[in-house]
């Protein structure tokens, strides 16, 4: 499963929000998404869904015009995961997972064992089979955030996109999600997400996308492309960056220089 994205523009009336944007994701890898609020990160993944319609460019899902998929394929190619959020309903976490596969089943037909039994395996997959009888309403943010997970698993899509996934978290919450979503990637899983932390991209990703006033800054391995000089840029703040050893090898990590925004 490939995505490619070819000088993409996107403006919303007169206003230009995406501008010139190109990129690949490819089987297995994690692509993280960086840049301030409002830089059209969103949007992006808007247009990548086929939500939206850029005013030009192209977006290729496994060398196929996106436009050129039926809503019904297209579910099966590509998931999508929000940010964390209050449910309206008290549906039970299996009935919530369950209905991540109304693409694969047709209209007045309902999931039988089969289909249960599926998005139990996800749920095992992703530790909270113990939830699938309890409401989703009475269970944590991080718990909340995997049956999302889990409901966007039982599309069969291989690629997975990812709106700011561990938005609201708290930090073991968000830690223990995003250890699931890199297994997923070394599954074999394509994964675009979002994030405003760029410790996450240092973290989890293999490749990151930087964009800074509706362009890309940098795209490529995140030790290689996210100096310095691009976080401070992309930040508009001193942004220092180290490298220290862990129990579990070396980890690059950055941090705003303290006092640095002074007067900013």
């Amino acid at each position: 499963m490939s995505i490619e994205v070819k000088n993409l523009r996107f403006c919303y009336g007169a206003r230009p929000v995406i501008g010139d944007v190109s990129f690949t994701a490819e089987k297995g890898e994690l692509l993280a998404v960086l840049g301030p609020n409002g830089v059209g990160k969103s949007t992006l993944f808007r247009c990548l869904l086929g939500f939206l319609k850029p005013v030009s460019g192209e977006i290729l899902v496994d060398g196929k015009e996106l436009g050129a998929y039926s809503r019904r394929e297209l579910a099966k190619k590509l998931a999508y995961i929000p940010q964390s959020h209050t449910p309206a309903f008290d549906h039970t976490v299996l009935d919530s997972v369950l209905m991540g596969m109304t693409a694969q089943l047709g209209v007045f037909e309902q999931p039988g064992q089969a289909q249960r039994e599926k998005a139990m395996q996800m749920l095992r997959a992703l530790g909270i089979e113990k939830l699938s009888s309890r409401g989703c309403m009475k269970i944590s943010g991080g718990e909340r955030q995997l049956m999302l997970l889990a409901r966007a698993l039982v599309q069969d899509a291989s690629m997975l996109i990812m709106d700011e996934p561990t938005a609201n978290l708290d930090y073991g919450n968000s830690c223990r999600v995003m250890e699931r979503v890199k297994k997923l990637g070394q599954a074999g899983y394509t994964i675009i997400f979002s994030t405003h932390d760029p410790n996450q991209a240092f973290s989890y990703a293999t490749k990151v996308l930087a964009l800074k006033d509706g362009g890309v800054m940098a795209v490529g391995a995140p030790e290689a492309v996210l100096t310095e000089d691009v976080l401070s840029r992309l930040y508009g703040i001193p942004v220092a960056r180290c490298e220290m050893e862990t129990a579990f090898g070396r980890k690059t990590i950055c941090m705003p220089v303290p006092g640095g925004t002074e007067g900013a």
